[in-house]
């Protein structure tokens, strides 16, 4: 008679199952399997033996897409935004630095008590001396980063990693007007590819560059050029290390990304930034207009925005190295130019490269 009374409400009360539940514990599950799969891939790679590419079908794509990497990579950018106490900032600086190899002594500032928060700590710049900007060659690389794929575009068709393509047309999107461009029209019965080479005996280049979580965030102008045009993407933000690259067909056309066109001495220059998870956020210093990952934008849409005016038939003129923008995290860099047959890339697949060193020239 003295035990108290337990009330219990019935269990569907108490627990019950929505849809969205089970997408995030299912999508969130199955992420980390394909992480795990992508760490025995990277394995196999260390020891010299290639794995052939298997893509991924509609159900898993749909299934990864189904994770809310866009909302999870909005709250993410306001943790890093939070402002830690003075006595927690070197514990968690330290630990990422050892998680991801981060070289400090590149940094301009090197007490890790300066970064009042995560995101300042992304964006550290480094010291002038750190990445001296190769003079001799007329493309260098924009960032630090992996290279992934590089060569000619061949058939509108460009590789993210090899053996793997996606279409340059549903990448860059229609082509921007030729008033802009300052390009001759093209005739009417050419590719989409053929429409961006305005110079005859030009081929179309590109090159891929991933950017690991403990590479430099910032991004800088490849060569000397004009940028007339900015198009923004909304889109998916899965991961775009090399695994999920060559897992995923057409990944870089599913994310979020910024295509910045113009033109330089050779002809059409585009660089494209490209989203990932956690990486909401992507910056571009003259483009103040600009906003990533935000929900009043819907997917499958894409919006414009010309830097050409009655004021400025120029567009924005960078120079080689000069500060481009950022990422909050590592992401990639596609380059996809126009320039002669004999362009020479200076690279291996695979091979880690600076901010500054040379990526080809005449």
């Amino acid at each position: 008679t003295d035990r108290k009374k337990l009330h219990t409400a019935p269990v569907g009360q108490v627990f019950r199952l929505r849809p969205f539940h089970v997408l995030v514990a299912t999508g969130g599950g199955y992420a980390g399997y394909r992480k795990y799969e992508d760490y025995k891939l990277e394995q196999l790679e260390k020891r010299g033996i290639e794995v052939p590419a298997k893509l991924a079908r509609e159900w898993e794509v749909a299934l990864y897409k189904s994770v809310p990497t866009r909302l999870l990579s909005r709250a993410w950018g306001r943790l890093n935004q939070v402002e830690l106490p003075t006595w927690l900032r070197k514990p968690v600086y330290s630990l990422y630095i050892w998680t991801f190899g981060v070289n400090m002594k590149e940094a301009a500032v090197e007490d890790l008590h300066h970064y009042r928060n995560l995101s300042e700590f992304f964006r550290r710049k480094l010291k002038p001396q750190a990445r001296p900007v190769c003079c001799l060659h007329s493309v260098i690389s924009p960032s630090d980063g992996k290279i992934l794929n590089f060569g000619q575009v061949k058939n509108c068709e460009v590789e993210q990693v090899k053996g793997v393509t996606y279409s340059l047309e549903s990448f860059l999107g229609p082509r921007v007007s030729t008033e802009e461009l300052h390009f001759s029209q093209a005739p009417p019965g050419n590719s989409f590819q053929q429409q961006l080479v305005t110079k005859e005996g030009n081929e179309l280049y590109h090159c891929v560059i991933y950017l690991a979580p403990g590479d430099y965030h910032c991004f800088h102008s490849p060569t000397d050029w004009r940028v007339s045009h900015r198009r923004h993407f909304p889109g998916s933000l899965m991961s775009v290390n090399p695994g999920v690259a060559r897992w995923i067909k057409e990944l870089f056309c599913h994310n979020e990304r910024v295509v910045l066109t113009g033109d330089w001495k050779h002809g059409f220059f585009s660089l494209t930034a490209v989203g990932a998870t956690n990486v909401g956020s992507i910056r571009i210093y003259f483009d103040q207009d600009l906003h990533t990952n935000s929900p009043c934008y819907s997917k499958g849409s894409y919006n414009d925005f010309s830097f050409i005016s009655n004021n400025n038939k120029e567009g924005i003129p960078m120079r080689k190295g000069e500060h481009l923008g950022e990422f909050n995290l590592g992401s990639t860099i596609v380059l996809i130019f126009e320039a002669p047959k004999d362009f020479k890339f200076h690279l291996k697949a695979g091979q880690k490269i600076r901010f500054g060193e040379a990526l080809g020239s005449l």
